[in-house]
């Protein structure tokens, strides 16, 4: 076995066999089929990256399938907004398809069924009929009205179509078997009764077909040559098939199922049910709220396609579920935007630092490196005043040797600046440091090549000129939950587990080279994390998020330590 081998996953072992027993490469087609009844989260991500992965791998389509077969919870605000995810991450569907654009077929299909004997109309309550079904230790038992003529079922079926009966009343249920192993195989329903308008036919149907019935036949009609699903569907292949049975016309070809395992990820839950609770209840803003694992959530909170898909290639495809660590995620953005993001300076919680001996109505200037991993990012120019803003954690009246930001008595170089030493401080009535008096000295200018210039300090301090800088909203988002899988507890709800700290609005002063910052634009703010800019912006009011710290701050939390 060569690297190359090795380095397959499980899925494209199994498209590689196919190919080796003579399956034509030509007739590989793939598909990513979303329900558009909510908008896409992280676990969306691996399987758009894993379909169409494999189209670039194999150099074959890839079509993007909304599966929309239910008026009550879809709507086109999501098939629009899954649309726009799948091209953000960077890829581009063959066709665009919708299940409902085979309604008629589909129901065509289904009247062939009832014409061989292979589907009836069964007019129980849906309590009566779970009853029925047994259990995975007992068989089901026969519908009373699973024997019902095929004349009666054609009549029943097209009143059901034509509107003629309430929701609740006929159901189209397949003819299989009751006491087969696989509860899914024993007489599963293929349509209901719904007077609800689609979000694209309105009200043009008035009965819907359920996934199973749907699915496969999709598959089969857009000629699909694999379809991958998550684990949870295994127990469907069997019906997949039994579907694809009935109406499949040879030579053509024959869709196959399988199935890879889900990608949970800490601190989060993926659910669009769960998910939906959140936004309803004011948890979180929005779908697109960056505390969010939606792929709109994490866009907005500064995510790049790259780190996301980076993530996906990581973790891999698997045949058992797992956890993945959010820090995996939060370390693949740092890496990406680590090596694009400009560097700037902000001060985020300031404190007053003045400079005595500079001269008062004076600036100058200074020259510094937009990314010193990369030179072609280029330099810009930055204020530098009598009066700075400093992070108030870089201060401290007295202090150990092991402090090496500023301190009474101590040095530090500002950063593409000058070596400042704290003098005094003034406080306010409760005791508190509100200013920091330094001198400087005017010949350490950093890059100014004197002998000064080159002094070793051993802290370097970020800082914002007080004159020139802009006020901007800053958003430093954190995980939305404490415990790793707040979904999990059966004894306890996941709303429970939200952090209460998950958001912390402040007001930060940044340098004016941000002022005319875009909305999307991606920054390491200096010593404090990367941030970008949020769509909230205004011309007035420019606001950030923060995406990820510089460090994993939860390392140690998550550790016990």
């Amino acid at each position: 076995m060569n690297n190359a081998e090795k380095s397959l996953n499980f899925i494209e072992h199994i498209i590689e066999d196919d190919l080796k027993s003579g399956f034509s490469r030509s007739d590989l087609r793939f598909r990513f089929p979303p329900e558009p009844n909510g908008y896409l989260h992280i676990g969306h991500a691996s399987s758009i990256c894993l379909n169409f992965g494999l189209g670039l791998r194999y150099d074959s389509p890839v079509n993007l399938r909304f599966d929309d077969t239910n008026p009550i919870k879809e709507e086109q605000e999501y098939v629009d907004a899954i649309k726009k995810d799948v091209e953000w991450l960077g890829y581009q569907w063959d066709n665009e398809c919708y299940a409902s654009d085979y309604f008629q077929q589909l129901y065509d299909w289904a009247v062939q069924l009832i014409k061989e004997g292979k589907a009836y109309v069964d007019s129980q309550a849906s309590d009566e009929m779970a009853k029925q079904k047994g259990s995975p230790t007992e068989p089901g038992v026969n519908s009373p009205f699973r024997e019902r003529s095929i004349e009666e079922n054609l009549t029943l079926f097209k009143g059901m179509k034509n509107g003629e009966f309430e929701e609740g009343v006929h159901v189209l249920r397949a003819k299989i078997d009751m006491s087969s192993p696989n509860m899914l195989m024993r007489d599963p329903i293929m349509y209901r009764v719904l007077h609800k308008d689609h979000h694209r036919t309105k009200d043009e149907w008035c009965i819907y077909p359920l996934y199973d019935w749907t699915h496969g036949e999709s598959d089969y009609i857009e000629s699909i040559s694999h379809s991958l699903c998550t684990l949870e569907f295994a127990p469907h292949r069997e019906l997949y098939d039994w579907f694809l049975d009935q109406v499949r016309e040879a030579p053509k070809l024959r869709p196959k199922q399988r199935e890879f395992a889900r990608r949970n990820l800490s601190h989060t839950v993926v659910s669009k049910r769960k998910l939906l609770q959140l936004v309803e209840k004011g948890v979180v803003s929005s779908w697109d709220d960056p505390r969010m694992p939606t792929i709109s959530g994490l866009r907005r909170r500064g995510y790049t396609p790259e780190s996301i898909r980076k993530f996906a290639d990581t973790i891999g495809i698997a045949k058992r579920e797992n956890v993945v660590d959010v820090s995996l995620l939060e370390f693949t953005v740092r890496e990406h935007l680590n090596k694009i993001a400009p560097r700037v300076m902000a001060v985020l919680d300031p404190l007053k630092v003045v400079i005595t001996n500079y001269p008062e109505g004076e600036e100058e200037w200074l020259t510094t490196e937009n990314n010193p991993g990369d030179e072609a990012a280029g330099t810009r120019q930055i204020p530098f005043s009598r009066e700075l803003w400093v992070e108030r954690a870089d201060f401290r009246e007295e202090a150990n040797r092991k402090y090496f930001r500023l301190k009474l008595g101590g040095e530090v170089r500002l950063k593409s600046g000058y070596i400042i030493k704290a003098e005094s401080c003034t406080k306010n009535a409760d005791g508190e440091v509100i200013e920091v008096q330094c001198t400087y000295d005017p010949k350490s200018k950093s890059g100014s090549g004197t002998e000064e210039s080159m002094r070793k300090v051993k802290g370097t301090l970020h800082w914002v000129s007080a004159q020139h800088a802009i006020n901007a909203e800053i958003r430093l988002y954190d995980r939305l939950f404490t415990d790793a899988t707040p979904d999990a507890h059966k004894d306890r709800d996941f709303m429970e587990f939200i952090n209460p700290e998950s958001l912390e609005i402040r007001t930060g002063y940044l340098e004016p080279s941000l002022e005319t910052a875009k909305i999307g634009l991606r920054y390491q703010f200096q010593r404090l994390g990367y941030f970008c800019v949020d769509p909230d912006s205004t011309e007035n009011k420019l606001v950030f998020n923060r995406t990820v710290t510089l460090r994993d701050t939860w390392a140690k939390l998550d550790s016990g330590q």
